[in-house]
């Protein structure tokens, strides 16, 4: 089982801790509903060094990645990201990611669970003048979310992390230490993801969470999922696999099918005509939890299934991702959830559930 460079950290927390994509990451320190609303009014701190990155440099590595990846890698300039995924030939994710384009060369962040996949597809699909280096091991990362962030960081770098823009990044300095900060999320909330190296890990994190005003505390993968499904934001195994393809997944904004010729456009381009299956968000009439797995129907037909769902801290239901026919994927519409055996109402609402996040503040 594989360890974070904050193991130790957790522990000393006395954090649950679960095995997560072969490593063994904390899933709560208190409540999973506390953590949540405490990133939701403050500030929070995860570790997600399980994440992997990947190096692509050389002469030709946009080249490269405009045949990888669905999203149009020419439209970013240097110092921005972008989200993305990967497909295969029929259209089935591979992975979503987020790319980072340095100076010279461009930086893959990746599900912690696809880290071997992703890396040998880029491989099985390398040209002559691309270099392709897995950096998992090496780099790891702390994100801290929440409306209070900006000002918590504020205190420890250099104030070029005032004017960050969403989906933008550089180098500077914090706590002395050189480290890539981003600012993208997974929460909703105004947020920022710390790169850095394993000692400069646990120097930065324990800095963070010694903050005297107690604006920030650490926080675990549990509340991370039910952030994010607020925000209607995929989890790989869940609302994406290679059996969904990214117009199924609601994923059409992200996949420039226009003049540009990628993996798996000539599938995706007839899935785009040919639509069956539409994602949406499905919020509970009835008292319930709409569990992955968990069937949906229409007048005792059943249409669909539940692919994540929770009971939301911040609206106090049950809320959950839902592939249906896409005929009955109209919001407003009431449906069924089958839960343990018996039908619970509940109705289609637009994205994302939560609305008042501090996302672009």
């Amino acid at each position: 089982m594989n360890k974070t460079p904050l193991y130790e950290n957790h522990l000393a927390l006395n954090a649950k801790l679960v095995d997560f994509a072969g490593f063994q990451m904390p899933i709560q320190y208190s409540s999973i509903s506390d953590e949540h609303k405490q990133v939701r009014n403050s500030a929070g701190i995860f570790d997600v060094s399980h994440m992997g990155e990947i190096i692509i440099k050389g002469n030709e590595a946009q080249k490269f990645l405009d045949r990888i990846l669905i999203n149009d890698i020419k439209k970013i300039d240097i110092w921005q990201a972008q989200y993305s995924a990967m497909c295969f030939e029929d259209g089935g994710l591979i992975d979503d990611i987020i790319v980072y384009r340095y100076p010279d060369h461009y930086m893959l962040v990746v599900n912690a669970s696809n880290i071997e996949k992703d890396y040998d597809w880029l491989i099985a699909n390398k040209e002559e003048d691309i270099d392709i280096l897995n950096l998992s091991d090496k780099i790891n990362i702390l994100a801290i979310q929440g409306p209070k962030s900006r000002y918590v960081l504020e205190k420890l770098t250099d104030k070029a992390i005032s004017a960050l823009r969403f989906y933008h990044f550089y180098i500077g300095e914090l706590l002395g230490e050189k480290v890539m900060i981003s600012r993208t999320g997974y929460t909703g909330e105004l947020g920022f993801e710390i790169y850095a190296g394993y000692r400069q890990t646990q120097k930065i994190w324990s800095a963070i969470i010694d903050d005297e005003e107690g604006l920030v505390r650490p926080v675990g993968l549990g509340c991370r999922d039910t952030l994010r499904i607020e925000m209607k934001y995929l989890l790989y195994g869940n609302d994406i696999s290679s059996k969904i393809n990214p117009i199924e997944a609601g994923l059409g904004w992200i996949t420039k099918l226009t003049d540009r010729e990628f993996i798996g456009c000539e599938s995706i381009g007839h899935i785009n005509n040919n639509q069956k299956m539409n994602l949406v968000c499905i919020e509970m009439i009835d008292k319930g939890i709409p569990r992955p797995g968990y069937e949906i129907a229409h007048n005792q037909a059943n249409i669909g299934r539940v692919t994540s769902g929770t009971f939301s801290p911040s609206l106090e239901k049950g809320i959950g991702l839902v592939y249906i026919l896409k005929e009955f994927s109209q919001p407003g519409t009431e449906l069924d959830v089958i839960i343990r055996n018996k039908n619970l109402k509940c109705k289609i609402v637009n994205p994302p559930f939560y609305k008042r996040g501090s996302l672009r503040e």
